[in-house]
């Protein structure tokens, strides 16, 4: 098949406004998947992703369509639509021509879908718009299925005439948005290359116990044949491909990948290091393996995590299968960033940087689904950056960077935060609702647009407020009704002192926080009310210190268990029996005292992250 008649394409959307429903649709059009293979949400196939009724991961599936007696073969990438799952979206985008933008009629344009759409228009691909869920709505002329038309039509600067009408559930439209997408999205155009050296970009990858690492790559230029033996540029890697092929979506084998063409290589390759997301494949002759780096196709940027999260094994023992489960997430999620980590009392373990509070809870549940590894970690932080005092033999001071609060080393001048930018897109009626949130979350600069006949709302605000229960608050405040997005600014020097968690004694590593100085206090007594209210009773009395420079400024006491020694009535014995009895007891209290009472389940952090 020629190139003009591959087109690539991808589903892009708010979260919940039904791209893999449509995306179903797409594949019973087409034949794809057989009728009694069928169910919901075909391409979503994690659990998780099931459960929670988001994709997590992208998607990619190869279909054919025939019309006006041509063959087309398309290949689709159904994409995430939360935000922390943006850099999912963007790696989609770099691999294909045209989008399908697509928009719940039931809610509008939302925040996702502005930020999904400015990516797009970036990376130069034709948008196609469409407005689903039609089927709730008898009559056309409803007002909030016109409003959903003109808005993604003024977005995208096309006539109403422009935006398709379609039905996930139902199917209605479908067929005429899949034509469209024939239509409008440019067919691939191979890169301009001397020699016409073969070349993919690698934009996923997965492990396979029996084929390696398995890369999902967009083939630009030149043909990859299962026989070749494959360059990676960026890691200087060498391998003969073990297979190649198609998804369909399952892995189907062929013996080429032709430009322009979406498939996989399965490397053979065993150590997931050797593979980098956004990496170039290339086939070269012997001469040039030597000169690969000329090359490398453009790329798209390393994504930086904003959130860090340090994971413990429960069990010492489990320290290389908590390795090896990270490097295995990380092949089909290259937004973690892994390194190790040390703790006195948690013992040896990994900080992972994630994109956002989601992304952390959805890779914190696979972990222990898929690898069955119990953990232990630490409360969500964000990478802060230190002015140090200028002391002899450090006469510049200096910056350095921390992510745990428990880092803060002793001599310092500032303590400088990270700033996002946040757009919030509102229904006007909850604008008022809104407000409470400023001194909750320390939002500032805020300002208020028309958006049709919704509230656009920008504002400024430190992004650690944002790894809290933020994104639940508005939801509850708005009803569910409001949506947002947002983009790392800058770094600004921030009033903060850092909480330290005393239980029974013993320093919780990971419980320590940065408090805005203002609310400090006020925090840290909810901090160790909570924690009475959470921890459970020992067969000692366990004291809850928040510490502030070695000062206690907040304290509670969970009281020890109350044990009953027995009858020691008339007829029960003496008070000599009693009393040794009392005594034993006291001595084993001791000893589990002196064994420490400061042991957090994950449960315990989860709930404590939340306000």
């Amino acid at each position: 098949m020629t190139s003009e008649n591959i087109r690539n394409f991808v589903i892009i959307a708010h979260v919940d406004h039904g791209k893999s429903t449509l995306a179903d649709r797409f594949l019973e059009i087409t034949g794809t998947i057989e009728a009694r293979r069928m169910k919901a949400q075909y391409l979503d196939q994690l659990d998780l992703e099931r459960e929670r009724g988001i994709t997590i991961k992208m998607a990619p599936v190869r279909m054919s369509y025939k019309i006006d007696g041509k063959t087309y073969e398309m290949n689709l990438i159904d994409t995430p639509g939360h935000s922390d799952f943006h850099y999912e979206v963007s790696r989609a985008l770099a691999a294909v021509e045209g989008a399908v933008l697509l928009v719940d009629a039931t809610q509008g344009v939302q925040a996702q879908t502005l930020a999904n759409f400015r990516d797009a228009q970036l990376m130069g691909l034709k948008v196609v718009g469409a407005v689903n869920k039609i089927d709730i709505f008898e009559d056309k002329n409803d007002n909030r299925l016109q409003t959903a038309i003109r808005d993604i039509a003024e977005l995208l600067n096309v006539p109403k005439s422009e935006i398709f009408l379609v039905s996930g559930k139902t199917g209605a439209g479908a067929k005429e948005l899949l034509e469209a997408v024939i239509k409008n999205v440019p067919p691939p155009q191979n890169l301009e290359n001397a020699g016409i050296i073969p070349q993919a970009l690698i934009f996923d990858s997965f492990y396979d116990n029996h084929k390696g690492v398995v890369a999902s790559v967009r083939v630009f230029n030149g043909a990859i044949s299962e026989s070749d033996t494959i360059n990676l540029i960026a890691t200087a890697t060498r391998s003969k491909i073990k297979e190649i092929g198609f998804f369909t979506p399952k892995l189907k084998a062929a013996a080429n990948i032709m430009p322009g063409e979406i498939g996989y290589i399965a490397t053979g390759i065993k150590d997931p290091e050797k593979i980098k997301i956004g990496d170039t494949v290339v086939v070269v002759k012997k001469e040039d393996e030597n000169d690969v780096e000329k090359f490398a196709l453009a790329g798209y940027s390393v994504p930086k995590p904003v959130v860090f999260v340090s994971f413990y094994p429960e069990e010492s023992d489990d320290y290389e299968g908590l390795r090896n489960g990270l490097q295995k997430l990380k092949l089909n999620d290259s937004a973690l960033s892994i390194e190790p980590d040390q703790n006195e009392v948690l013992g040896r373990g990994y900080k992972v940087g994630f994109l956002g509070r989601l992304h952390f809870e959805i890779t914190s549940e696979r972990l222990k689904r898929e690898f069955e590894i119990p953990t232990v970690n630490t409360f969500p932080s964000v990478l802060y950056k230190v002015k140090m005092k200028k002391l002899p033999g450090r006469p510049t001071g200096g910056w350095i960077e921390i992510v745990k609060p428990e880092e803060l080393p002793q001599e310092y001048e500032e303590i400088w935060e990270p700033i996002i930018n946040i757009e919030i897109i509102v229904a006007e009626k909850y604008v008022a609702s809104l407000y409470p949130l400023q001194n909750t979350f320390r939002m500032r600069n805020i300002t208020t647009h028309s958006y049709h006949e919704r509230i656009k709302v920008t504002a400024q605000m430190p992004l650690v407020e944002l790894v809290s229960d933020f994104d639940d608050r508005l939801k509850s405040m708005t009803e569910g009704y409001a949506s947002f997005s947002y983009e790392l600014a800058d770094y600004e020097k921030a009033d903060v002192l850092r909480v330290d968690v005393v239980v029974a004694g013993d320093l919780v590593p990971g419980l320590s926080r940065f408090f805005p100085k203002a609310t400090a206090e006020k925090e840290a007594r909810i901090v160790v009310e909570r924690l009475k209210e959470f921890l459970p009773h020992q067969q000692f009395t366990q004291s809850l210190q928040a510490v502030v420079q070695g000062k206690v400024i907040a304290r509670e006491d969970i009281p020890a268990m109350k044990k009953q020694l027995g009858n020691f009535g008339k007829n029960g014995g003496d008070r000599t029996r009693k009393m040794k009895l009392w005594k034993k007891q006291a001595r084993g209290k001791k000893r589990l005292k002196e064994r420490g009472g400061a042991k957090i389940s994950p449960e315990v952090f989860k709930e404590l992250l939340k306000r």
